[in-house]
């Protein structure tokens, strides 16, 4: 088929339909009866929570909101209205006492100081990681910069370097991983099963967290393109104010977005040309059909390839010896 903006068109119903048959025969396999996920008043979790109801009818299907103090205040209120709207009990779950305990916002906030000596999160000042805009046209490597808001507004940016960038990461990553924990007390409390919410660019391009949002038992969108959620999202009836919402990653204090976080091109275009590399249409012909520049198809696709190659370890699996079969005997 020609690469054009129709390409990635998928039949809502069918693939609803599909993704609905697969949970409920996987759910089978390993033996559980139920579903339980996170939801956040994100489209994929939205998405996700709408086909589990689906599958399962609402009363075998326990949404969890998961917020600590970073969170946007505005999630649980959708989160709540999301719940409502699909007939499920949400669960509340703050977790912020656990991240004090792993002393989370104490590691990240001592990096941060690093840089910016007068940052003080009890004092008001907000802080977030972004990588740099304008890939299409510069082509910049993801090399992340450390921005903060000072309690009067003001911002101020600075590059991270590896160490501070490892710590405030590492620090951060305890949100998902506490996040999943829960998710899995109250799995197991049910004998349910735990639904990730990663879709195609999230899962491929690694913008998830190893044994935290990651550590799931069913999966059931992340064989799609953001673009394609929004389609189901559309049949599924998810509420309008969360298709409009602006998809963040709503783990720093201050907003970000995941486009300013992560994959630096708005959905539309970026899983236009990620179809088109992953599917071999030539740089030539995928320039042409997106009325770019060959310079500016030949950047993003070293972007997916970049991000590909560096996060390979998050999508690899426990490596073990079983596959060596039995020790190798003693020699004579």
């Amino acid at each position: 088929m020609p690469l054009n903006k129709s390409v990635l068109d998928i039949d809502a119903a069918a693939e609803t339909d599909r993704i609905v048959k697969w949970l409920r025969e996987n759910m089978r396999g390993l033996h559980r009866s139920g579903a339980v996920l996170g939801i956040s008043g994100g489209i994929d979790s939205s998405v996700c929570l709408a086909l589990c109801v689906r599958a399962f009818g609402p009363e075998r299907v326990i949404p969890l909101l998961l917020p600590e103090k970073d969170s946007d205040p505005a999630s649980e209120d959708l989160a709540r209205m999301l719940a409502a709207h699909y007939g499920a009990t949400p669960i509340l779950e703050i977790i912020t006492g656990a991240l004090d305990g792993y002393q989370c916002y104490k590691r990240r906030d001592e990096a941060i100081a690093r840089i910016f000596p007068e940052y003080d999160a009890k004092k008001g000042y907000l802080a977030k990681i972004v990588l740099p805009p304008g890939l299409l046209d510069q082509g910049t490597l993801n090399i992340y910069s450390l921005t903060i808001v000072t309690p009067e507004g003001q911002e101020k940016s600075a590059r991270l370097p590896p160490a501070e960038f490892a710590q405030i990461v590492a620090a951060s990553n305890f949100k998902q991983r506490t996040r999943m924990a829960m998710l899995y007390y109250h799995a197991e409390l049910r004998n349910f099963a735990v639904i990730g919410t990663p879709n195609k660019n999230e899962h491929d391009q690694g913008f998830f967290v190893k044994h935290g949002d990651g550590g799931v038992d069913l999966k059931p969108i992340v064989h799609l393109y953001k673009t394609q959620v929004y389609q189901l999202a559309r049949h599924l009836d998810v509420p309008e104010v969360i298709q409009k919402r602006t998809p963040t990653s709503d783990t720093y204090s201050a907003p970000a977005t995941q486009e300013e976080f992560f994959f630096r091109l708005p959905f539309d275009i970026m899983d236009m040309l990620w179809y088109a590399q992953e599917n071999h249409v030539p740089l030539e012909e995928t320039a042409k059909a997106l009325d770019m520049t060959p310079a500016q198809v030949h950047n993003a696709f070293e972007d997916f390839s970049r991000k590909q190659r560096s996060t390979h370890y998050l999508r690899t699996p426990p490596l073990d010896m079983a596959s060596l079969g039995s020790p190798v005997p003693p020699s004579r």
